[in-house]
């Protein structure tokens, strides 16, 4: 048998999810949000990327780095179920896991060699932490990675980016037009935790260098500020 390795931290990944709360609950949601992988110095070698630029998307093995040390139970209560219902951990995609990797799969949107970073890979639709680390870049083979039969549990109904964006001219204007498109796909996923539902309520989430604050009411996500 070989020698086993340890898993080790390849590079991380930058965009503008500052926090947790209002991250797209999978990847791909809010396909206009551009985020950049920087890898460590001894994976940013070009070699290690050759043949990379012929997919068109990629996985990306990383790790729940805010979770860590936070225990493990057997089930959790997911979002998708109004977060009173439980569920084997397993059959969730829950950060509490007995081993803190996450998956997502993204869109390679284009790879740069940069003279002091190396490669660096841009990417959209990443439902990824700024600052999250990265384990490993593999290649989507559609092929192999779609299923058009599969079965989606209690996870089938897709409701994500069903909100109506409302957000008032003097505040569209303080929102650079290079985010907004991003801003906007976020938001309409409702980031509100699925048990919440008061149309009184200000909510804050921050995106890129900005506090947005806003409320929801029925199908309506109104941006009140932006700080």
């Amino acid at each position: 048998m070989g020698k086993q390795q340890n898993i080790c931290v390849i590079g991380h990944i930058y965009n503008d999810y500052k926090e947790k709360f209002g991250i797209p609950r999978q990847s791909g949601l809010a396909k206009s949000v551009i985020s950049k992988i920087v890898f460590e110095k001894e994976f940013s070698s070009a070699d290690f990327f050759k043949g990379l630029e012929q997919f068109s998307h990629i996985w990306i093995l990383w790790q729940f780095s805010e979770t860590l040390g936070a225990g493990i139970t057997p089930t959790v209560r997911p979002p998708k179920l109004g977060g009173n219902t439980r569920v084997g951990v397993f059959a969730s995609r829950s950060p509490f896991r007995p081993n803190s990797i996450g998956l997502s799969s993204v869109k390679l949107e284009k790879i740069e060699f940069d003279q002091k970073l190396g490669t660096v890979l841009y990417v959209s639709g990443a439902d990824l932490m700024n600052g999250t680390p990265i384990f490993d870049i593999k290649p989507y083979l559609p092929y192999s990675d779609c299923h058009t039969d599969a079965l989606g549990g209690f996870a089938l109904e897709n409701t994500e980016g069903t909100l109506k964006i409302v957000c008032p001219e003097n505040i569209l204007m303080k929102i650079p037009q290079d985010i907004q498109k991003g801003l906007f796909e976020t938001l309409s996923q409702d980031p509100r935790p699925a048990y919440q539902n008061d149309p009184n309520r200000i909510y804050g989430m921050s995106f890129g260098d900005k506090q947005v604050k806003f409320k929801v009411i029925g199908n309506e996500l109104i941006i009140i500020e932006i700080l």
